[in-house]
């Protein structure tokens, strides 16, 4: 089995940037090779340009924080923010210096002389990040950092891991399989898939312009349109719609969930008829559920939820598609380089 098949990444000084995809799509092995506990079969890693493929983990610029965080119980705060600086033969003035920089930047500085087992799960987490930066790398790798968190501590975390990333000029390297984590937190990010480089680009240009039918799917929720293209236009059961710059062949439409309209006094070039089957409250929006006859599965379409016009299941609904806000793939996705 080819873990990483002929990935070819150029990450910036100083980015905070993503690997994302599902399990078992090669995102952990990448990272496991940056921090040198995994040797490349061929291909090289470099690092501002030097070669590092060849140097263990330890004589690499670089640290890796897990996801369980793998603090020293029996040590307090400091002497965990401590204890890398001490091995490596600092002088005192100068681990006391950088573990109170660390603590004032993580915010841990009443937390000093607690134990982990007497912190949360997000004082936890600053403090395994505040260890691996301290000793200053160039680069830090992150493996499933939040995973071990719940939803509300995970996205203040987000939002905190974006600011230091900012504050210390570090390059993060993010390994996630949430991709509203990347999308928050990512300057840029690689979609992975089987090993395989599908697109590399900003959250914006990957949510918005997505490579392939994968990366259109497993990025937000899309919808899709199994059809056929003629002539310029896009075809499927009850649906006639411009399809420019598309070869004639076997195709599918993608459209997101915002990007659909109801009908009633829209002008629309083309408007597609279905039945609402199901209606979901999301606080700020309902999202319809509409199955047509173009579709496998329901449409999804999302409506304010204060909109006086109320909908129900059962209900038939005239949906409207704007050839702008469409999508239009193939099935073929090649290896990208990014």
């Amino acid at each position: 089995m080819r873990a990483v098949d002929r990935i070819a990444l150029d990450i910036r000084r100083n980015e905070f940037f993503a690997l994302l995809g599902p399990s078992g799509c090669g995102k952990s092995t990448l990272l496991r090779m940056l921090a040198g506990f995994e040797t490349p079969t061929s291909g090289r890693v470099l690092l501002d340009g030097a070669d590092i493929t060849a140097l263990p983990p330890e004589k690499r610029p670089l640290n890796l924080m897990f996801q369980s965080y793998a603090l020293f119980p029996h040590m307090t705060v400091a002497k965990n923010l401590a204890y890398g600086l001490e091995m490596d033969g600092l002088p005192e003035a100068e681990i006391a210096s950088r573990v109170d920089e660390m603590m004032a930047v993580t915010d841990l500085g009443e937390f000093a002389a607690r134990k982990p087992d007497q912190l949360s799960g997000g004082q936890r987490q600053r403090v395994a990040l505040a260890r691996a930066l301290i000793k200053r790398p160039k680069v830090l790798l992150l493996d499933e950092p939040l995973g071990a968190l719940d939803k509300k501590l995970r996205e203040r975390m987000q939002l905190e891991l974006k600011r230091l990333q900012h504050e210390v000029g570090i390059t993060f390297i993010i390994v996630t399989h949430d991709q509203e984590e990347a999308l928050v937190m990512a300057d840029r990010m690689a979609i992975l898939r089987d090993g395989r480089l599908l697109q590399c680009g900003s959250p914006e240009e990957i949510y918005e312009r997505p490579a392939d039918r994968f990366v259109a799917n497993f990025i937000g929720v899309m919808n899709f349109l199994d059809g056929r293209v003629s002539g310029g236009r896009f075809g499927a059961p009850g649906l006639d719609i411009a399809a420019p710059d598309m070869v004639d062949g076997p195709a599918a439409l993608a459209i997101r969930p915002e990007d659909l309209e109801l009908a009633s006094g829209v002008d629309a070039e083309a408007v597609i008829e279905g039945v609402v089957v199901d209606i979901a409250y999301h606080g700020l929006d309902r999202v319809l559920h509409v199955k047509t006859q173009a579709s496998q599965t329901p449409l999804q379409l999302r409506v304010a939820a204060r909109n006086p016009a109320g909908h129900a299941a059962g209900e038939t609904v005239r949906l409207a598609l704007r050839p702008e806000r469409c999508k239009f793939f193939n099935e073929k996705s090649e290896p990208k380089e990014g």
